[in-house]
């Protein structure tokens, strides 16, 4: 009983001190003495349904102060605080919650509000989509890579990649347009990856597109080999039609011109004509006609 008693006693001078001190630090502050808390986050930017925290802090750590918060001229909460910030948890879920917010501060009789603090909504990015285009020559290259997020506030900041290491510069697009990035490579003698990030000023959240791979083209030496390979397949082809042609001028053709000649040449004859003595009176004597005999020679 005495040892519960005792108990009671000492918190109650312990209070009376504290009371005491306070009452003490009230008196001797003034009011120029006790400026404004500050009221801030860790971010100003988030996204609908994001949970986020705000601090409420002074410059004074040797008060006990009493801290406010408040949303437009909603009350949100009380917390009492010494030395330290007081966190107010908070969740985004639409425009009307995205300010103005401000903290109250009290001591005493004093109390100072903090200026208007605010957060900025912002539509996150969806994942872009990578389109490339190549241009093919016998020792180059040449690529041209574009990147579109469909989806997310403006502006936008794109940035490509080759596998996992950045190829370009940070290219902002404040309308909803591809980023486009070109680049020369020699022929590669393996599989190249590239891909590209989007990111908008919501903090710690980048889209990324799907990897797009592009085929190996068997390295420098692979033009020469192209052309070794067509020109193997185009020389049985030449080789067919010289033969043809060789047939054609040393076989089919002097035949053709014999024919042809032959059918042109004129066959001459000479005419030699004979006088045949005329028969001996017959019977039927009415008719008495000569006879003339034609002999040809060639």
């Amino acid at each position: 009983m005495w040892s519960h008693l005792n108990k009671l006693l000492f918190w109650a001078m312990l209070s009376s001190v504290t009371c005491k001190n306070t009452v003490l630090d009230c008196k001797a502050m003034k009011t120029n003495e006790f400026p404004p808390p500050c009221l801030d986050s860790e971010t100003n930017v988030v996204m609908k349904g994001q949970s986020v925290s705000v601090f409420c802090s002074h410059k004074n750590k040797s008060l006990q102060i009493t801290y406010s918060l408040f949303r437009s001229k909603t009350h949100l909460g009380t917390q009492d605080g010494k030395g330290e910030p007081v966190i107010f948890n908070l969740s985004i879920t639409g425009a009307h919650e995205s300010g103005p917010y401000k903290c109250k501060a009290q001591v005493c009789n004093h109390s100072k509000y903090s200026p208007n603090f605010n957060f900025i909504i912002v539509d996150p990015v969806t994942a872009p989509v990578l389109n490339i285009t190549v241009i093919q020559t016998e020792t180059d290259q040449h690529i041209t890579l574009l990147c579109l997020s469909v989806n997310g506030s403006l502006p936008i900041n794109y940035t490509f990649f080759e596998k996992h290491v950045a190829i370009s510069p940070v290219i902002s697009k404040y309308n909803r347009e591809p980023a486009e990035f070109n680049l020369t490579r020699k022929n590669p003698g393996e599989e190249e990856e590239y891909r590209c990030g989007a990111k908008n000023r919501l903090p710690n959240y980048t889209a990324y597109s799907q990897p797009v791979t592009m085929p190996s083209t068997g390295g420098d030496s692979c033009p020469f080999c192209l052309k070794l390979l067509l020109l193997g397949l185009l020389l049985p082809l030449l080789v067919i039609m010289v033969v043809i042609i060789l047939i054609l001028a040393f076989w089919i053709l002097p035949k053709y011109k014999a024919r042809a000649g032959h059918s042109q040449e004129l066959q001459y004859a000479t005419a030699v004509f004979r006088e045949v003595a005329p028969r001996q009176q017959e019977a039927c004597d009415y008719y008495k006609p000569g006879y003339v005999y034609a002999e040809l020679n060639f």
